[in-house]
């Protein structure tokens, strides 16, 4: 069996991820774990499947004729997992909505290697004064070379900058 990782993109319908599971399980392979949203009309996810090597070939095409039905698939090799040991690490940030902050955290974390493994992001508006306020969920995979204390104080000098409130803390 091969991982495959498949992305998928289209339009909010019923049914689109049972027409996707449905090829993976005619081509004999094993869904394994998905996330997937609904976001302003459109449909977007990212599936791992088990797929034996010599049902590759049908499963693509297959894959690929959900196009015709307004389903772009896209698939890719799994790829190797970092090495190194790594702590998981949970941000959670809220402040108001301006242009660049994810751009600003994002360079932050990548400047200290950490590794971003999941990220959740919304713009609302607040519930007292309806001001846009931006709120980001983080899962981050902090090398065990890097104290904790160091990345924190280096969001923190950052959050001032953008006026958000930022939290750590260890996944457990």
């Amino acid at each position: 069996m091969d991982h495959l990782i498949l992305t998928v993109i289209a339009e909010d319908q019923p049914g689109l991820v049972e027409r996707l599971a449905a090829c993976v399980a005619k081509h004999g392979g094993n869904w394994l774990e998905s996330r997937m949203a609904r976001m302003a009309g459109q449909f977007a996810g990212i599936v791992r499947v088990d797929v034996p090597a010599e049902a590759h070939g049908g499963l693509i095409r297959e894959l690929e004729a959900l196009g015709a039905q307004g389903i772009r698939v896209q698939l890719a090799a799994s790829g190797s997992e970092p090495g190194g040991r790594f702590a998981a690490i949970r941000l959670e940030l809220v402040g108001n909505d301006r242009p660049g902050i994810v751009r600003d955290i994002t360079r932050v974390l990548a400047e200290q290697g950490v590794n971003l493994e999941s990220l959740l992001t919304e713009v609302a508006p607040a519930p007292m004064s309806g001001e846009l306020l931006f709120t980001a969920e983080a899962l981050l995979a902090v090398p065990e070379t890097l104290p904790l204390e160091k990345l924190q104080t280096r969001l923190e000098t950052l959050a001032d900058d953008l006026m958000v409130e930022l939290n750590l803390r260890t996944e457990e």
